[in-house]
């Protein structure tokens, strides 16, 4: 064969297998850079037994426990190239470097390397490639050596080719290298195995034990068996596959299926013998398709590290998949296998597989398909365009009548079916082997849902108008009656479902399950189906069946039996919630041992309804903060932590062995009701002091709980609650207490000081008013003593003047009585003289001057007041008033003035007018009382 004869025929057979199953595969989740938030390329990846998945990242170590990812960097901040999970430790081989992860007493994963006790030995630009478990040893491969590492010491070996890869076959590792053949590891020596020149130049994926020789997969020269010393190529189907897209890595499944990852085309899965069963690359859902990593954990899972992503397919199952990423199958409302051969109705028209289950489109069929039901030996297709006949690639319509939403065979009637479409019902019946259409006159309303109660009596349900009891003639040439049982006692007449469950009506509303009830002609709860198939539920699949398929509003499906109460397969993967066709959910029966459920762009082929394995793993306590510091996890006991009010506390969980699950919590104190946490940290604040009880469990989506995993926490009271706080109160009081004391003593002192104070006060007060009444007293004394002295005074004072008065009366009388006897006396001289004297004696100034001085002390200030108030008055005024004053007469004030008695009256009216006194006023009155 010439060179491009093999290439031909190369691509040929690629063609062919790859057209083999390429559109079915297994339940595949992808994990994008979004979600792991980290480097695009993934180089390795493990699981360990707890559950958690490890990935060597371009970031560093990736660590996802079934619910979050976490990205932890090497202290180089270096790619790590492979990845290792034994028992809790992760072994990492990065640039230069290797070492190990361990959580410490905090819960928290960390790093330490073991490289960096053999730095002298480490070649420059070496990475670490792969890593294996081999008896009690982890053996570290880079190209150009080999690291032992006995949890004790590291042992360097190096070889003269190119290490390729390392494979622990029961007790034996095999070492394969580029040009220098196989090895084996003895005494942690390499010692020669196995060489031939068809492997020189040659990448040596994987050697694994298969029946009772090796298998050899290669990179690009496919697989070979070595038995014996001989080695000749396996033959396996796949080969050629493998070849042209380079295989990079290979896993064995327990029940001997292999998994072929390639670099340019995505997972290949095999049988034992190397038969394709399918192919899962871009085409048909995965990321990328190139596979840099590959890991198969307990259940036989695969976990793929991609050049771009993450991905899981669930190989245990023997549930699978049929997708269509192009698009151009659209959304799939049933799904029927007739004559061997599988077809598909959807929203853009009618497919089949082809015998290399490929889409292969029905000519004609463009348009909404809704049902497909086989009657007799003939394919029934209800379209939106009418009712159509399918065999083979033919399509013939049969019926014009629109929308054929479902098509229910007549009880006891031959050959006689009733169509529910968009404008009512039509009757299909069978004569001379071809089919007449009639649409009956009544019940035009549109029918998606239509059951049989018996041979002549029918219900229908209406989308927003409730349900009709429809009945019909003996020969189904007319409808006699269409009764609504909108008032008799429906709870809800919008989206109602009617089903004939084990031959009673039954309908499912928004209220639950409700079933008719012939004897009262009216419709009543459901008991057993609200208990049996749950008040939210609907039934998705044939209804004239023992296994029910069920819609749950929570948006899972499960299977359930009428004769078994036996658990059953549930679907509550998230990814594939997000496909369903909301309200158009359907389960379609595709033979006796399988059924297809309808999606978005495909179809998912249940094989098998036992019971999944969905149990779910009792939550682990990771990480317990407090403040955001980790606390000790070895150092708690009983699982009770002890934290200061005010402080908050945050546990981190996993349940790294659950899928499609979150977690949930409870408090003690809260009752039973559970709280729904948002990822896999919860955090506790604003506790208030106290012992409390927090339940953890995780929690799927289909309702199903795992084991509760219980914390127990007591928060200290707060210092002024504690008994530092009681003591501190307790001085607090005695300091109060004691304060008081002396306060109260000051407070006394104080008061007695001011009762003294004040009683001094008084004391002085009453002294001074005794003073001042005693100085009163003595004014008064004094006052009354001035006036008896003024009195005597006043007294004397008009004593001298009457004297004066008296004298000046008896001098008068003399000088008179002298002047009679003038001519008696001698001398005239001496009677002159003597006459003289006696007039100095009558008007003697010097006796005015006393009298002035004695008046003034009598009468302080009248001489200056009266000159104040009247500055005219004369020296003879003056001495006038005071004679007034003196409350002397007239007549008394003559003598004394040497006038006469008229002279004094005439003076007297005379000094009124200068005091300005009115008629009526006394002037005696005015200067006694003149201030």
């Amino acid at each position: 064969m010439t060179k491009h004869l093999k290439i031909l025929s190369i691509l040929f057979f690629y063609i062919s297998i790859t057209a083999v199953n390429a559109q079915f595969s297994p339940s595949l989740k992808n994990y994008t850079l979004a979600e792991y938030k980290a480097g695009n390329q993934n180089w390795d990846i493990t699981r360990s037994k707890n559950g958690k998945v490890y990935v060597a990242n371009n970031s560093g170590l990736l660590e996802y426990n079934a619910l979050v990812w976490k990205l932890y960097q090497l202290p180089n901040k270096t790619t790590v190239r492979s990845v290792l999970a034994v028992d809790d430790i992760i072994y990492t081989g990065s640039f230069e470097e290797f070492g190990f992860w361990e959580r410490d007493h905090f819960g928290i994963l960390k790093y330490q390397s073991l490289s960096d006790t053999i730095l002298n030995k480490i070649s420059p630009n070496e990475e670490i490639w792969s890593i294996v478990k081999y008896k009690d040893k982890i053996i570290f491969r880079s190209f150009l050596n080999i690291y032992i590492y006995d949890y004790k010491s590291i042992t360097q070996l190096k070889s003269d080719s190119i290490l390729i890869s390392l494979s622990v076959i029961d007790d034996d590792l095999y070492v394969s290298t580029l040009n220098g053949g196989v090895f084996l590891l003895k005494d942690n020596k390499l010692a020669p195995f196995y060489s031939n020149d068809l492997l020189l130049d040659t990448k040596i994926i994987a050697i694994n034990k298969y029946e009772d020789k090796l298998l050899l997969m290669t990179s690009l020269k496919g697989s070979f068996f070595l038995k014996k010393g001989k080695l000749v190529p396996t033959g396996f189907e796949i080969n050629e596959a493998i070849k042209l897209h380079q295989l990079n890595d290979f896993s064995i499944l327990k029940n001997g299926e292999m998994v072929f990852g390639t670099i340019k085309d995505g997972v290949f899965l095999t049988d034992h013998l190397g038969n394709l069963k399918f192919h899962i690359s871009k085409e048909n859902g995965l990321l990328n398709n190139t596979v840099l990593g590959q890991a198969l954990d307990d259940s036989d899972n695969l976990w793929l590290g991609l050049d771009n992503g993450i991905a899981h397919i669930e190989l245990s199952s023997s549930n699978y998949f049929f997708n269509d990423v192009s698009g151009k199958l659209g959304a799939v409302y049933d799904i029927i296998e007739y004559k061997d051969v599988i077809y598909i109705g959807t929203n853009t028209g009618l497919f089949k597989l082809d015998a290399n289950d490929q889409l292969e489109f029905i000519e004609g069929s463009q348009g909404q398909v809704w049902d497909l039901t086989i009657i007799g030996d003939e394919l029934f297709c209800g379209h939106n365009e009418g009712t159509f006949l399918v065999d083979t690639n033919t399509f013939k319509k049969i019926s014009n009548f629109t929308g054929g939403w479902t098509i229910k065979k007549v009880p006891e009637r031959n050959d006689t079916y009733i169509q529910g479409t968009y404008s009512g019902l039509v009757k299909f019946e069978k004569k001379n082997g071809e089919w007449t259409v009639k649409q009956f006159d009544k019940a035009l309303i549109p029918s998606r849902f239509l059951v049989f109660e018996n041979s002549y009596t029918a219900w229908v349900a209406h989308e927003t108008k409730g349900v009709y009891k429809i009945q019909f003639d003996e020969d189904y040439e007319t409808i006699r009656s269409v009764e609504n049982y909108e008032k008799k006692g429906i709870s809800s007449n919008y989206n109602i479902r009617v089903y004939n469950i084990k031959n009673n009506i039954s309908f499912k509303t928004s209220e639950g399950w409700q079933k008719y009830e012939p004897i009262l002609d009216s419709i009543i709860p459901y008991k057993l189906l609200n208990n049996k198939l749950g008040k939210h539920s609907y039934i998705i699949s044939e209804d004239d069946t023992n296994l029910f398929a069920l819609k749950n509003n929570h948006g899972f499906i499960n299977f359930k039996s009428f004769s078994n109460d036996d658990e059953l397969l549930i679907l509550s993967d998230d990814q594939l919630k997000n496909r369903y066709i909301i309200g158009y959910e359907n389960v379609s029966k595709v033979n006796d041992s399988a059924y297809a459920l309808n999606l978005d762009n495909g179809f998912m082929m249940i094989n098998n309804t036992t019971a999944s394995n969905n149990r779910l793993q009792k939550p682990k306590i990771e990480v317990i903060s407090v403040d955001g510091i980790p606390i000790n996890l070895s150092k708690i006991k009983n699982n009770e932590v002890r934290f200061n009010f005010n402080e908050n506390i945050t546990v981190a969980l996993s349940s790294s062995k659950s899928v499609n699950h979150y977690f949930e919590y409870k408090i003690s104190n809260t009752g039973n009701l559970w709280y729904k946490a948002e990822n896999d940290k919860i955090e506790f604040s604003n506790l208030k002091d106290g012992e409390y009880t927090i339940s953890f469990r995780a929690k799927g989506n289909s309702g199903n709980v795992s084991t509760v995993q219980n914390l127990h926490i007591d928060v200290l009271p707060p210092w002024y609650r504690d008994t530092f706080g009681f003591l501190l109160y307790a001085i607090i009081a005695l300091l109060i207490i004691v304060l008081l004391y002396v306060l109260q003593n000051k407070k006394i002192a104080k008061e007695q000081r001011l009762i003294k104070i004040k009683y001094q006060k008084e004391q002085e007060k009453l002294l001074r008013e005794k003073t001042l009444e005693n100085e009163k007293q003595i004014v008064e004394f004094k006052n009354e003593s001035l006036q008896k002295e003024i009195k005597l005074k006043s007294k004397q004072l008009a004593n001298n003047a009457m004297a004066l008065v008296k004298k000046n009366e008896i001098l008068e009388e003399i000088k008179k009585d002298l002047m009679g006897h003038k001519e008696g006396f001698n001398s005239q001289y001496n009677f002159k003289k003597l006459l003289k004297k006696l007039d100095n004696s009558i008007v003697l100034k010097d006796e005015w001057a006393v009298f002035e001085n004695n008046f003034s002390q009598v009468h302080d200030e009248f001489f200056e007041i009266l000159k104040t108030k009247h500055p005219k008055l004369t020296p003879k005024d003056l001495k006038i008033c005071a004679y007034i004053k003196m409350n002397l007469s007239s007549k008394e004030i003559a003598p004394l003035m040497n006038i006469s008695h008229r002279g004094v009256e005439t003076h007297r009216y005379r000094l009124k007018k200068k005091l300005n006194l009115e008629n009526d006023i006394s002037i005696t009155d005015y200067l006694l009382n003149i201030k």
